[in-house]
């Protein structure tokens, strides 16, 4: 048997007549009186109807015989937890996906970090690099007045790009920022680069290996070494 350690739902019932709650309250008592957890009320027909969470889910569920809910529910599921430290996230998670009719607030994450902004930043930035592959960065090739370090040679991260992203070096206190085009090759200081080593040595003027040194944003907020595209 697995260990309990960390778990969030230790007991459940699931799809229980309410007449065994108005009938046999004793028997039900023994199960959930002064646990913490969620509970759930179906309709008749056996869809979701409310979700809550409670201290005392005993008391909470026989309240529900008599409040304004009294006439809309037939059956009940409880999930019994340890202890309450999640009950609230998990209430608000189980309200955002299946928002039950009865439940008059959707739920709130007082913590949850919403990462919408950044996907509407990503996908803004992805759009712009697309319409720049297709029809070119006037403005960038402009600023493009030196070709450094091709020699005729493919980028060395050629193999592992499909799509422009960004990438940053931390050098003595400075964020150095490059751009990884659809070629492989590295634009930095408007100056195109072959080799991330190669770009970084533009910025220390001494010898770099650039696979560890310039990073790229493998998840929002996640800057990882360039290194790991070659493990993939």
């Amino acid at each position: 048997m697995g260990s309990a350690k960390g778990q969030l739902v230790c007991q459940h019932l699931e799809g229980v007549s309410r007449k065994v709650l108005e009938d046999y309250q004793g028997i039900v008592r023994e199960f959930v009186k002064g646990r913490h957890g969620v509970y759930a009320l179906f309709t008749k027909r056996g869809r979701l109807y409310y979700v809550g969470l409670a201290s005392d889910l005993r008391n909470r569920l026989k309240t529900h015989l008599k409040d304004r809910h009294a006439d809309t529910w037939d059956k009940f599921s409880v999930y019994l937890s340890i202890t309450d430290a999640h009950l609230r996230d998990l209430e608000s998670l189980l309200l955002r996906i299946v928002a039950p009719t009865g439940n008059k607030q959707a739920g709130k994450f007082l913590k949850s970090q919403d990462l919408k902004p950044f996907l509407r930043r990503k996908l803004s930035l992805a759009q712009k690099r697309e319409l720049d592959d297709l029809v070119g960065d006037i403005r960038e090739e402009a600023k493009v007045v030196v070709v450094e370090d091709t020699g005729g040679r493919r980028p060395v991260l050629a193999p592992y790009t499909t799509k422009r992203f960004e990438i940053r070096y931390r050098y003595k206190g400075k964020v150095y920022k490059a751009t990884v085009r659809k070629d492989g090759s590295i634009l930095f200081a408007r100056k195109r680069f072959n080799s991330p080593s190669v770009a970084g040595v533009a910025i220390t003027h001494h010898s770099v290996d650039g696979w560890y040194v310039w990073k790229y944003e493998r998840a929002p907020g996640e800057w990882v070494p360039l290194n790991e595209l070659r493990k993939k």
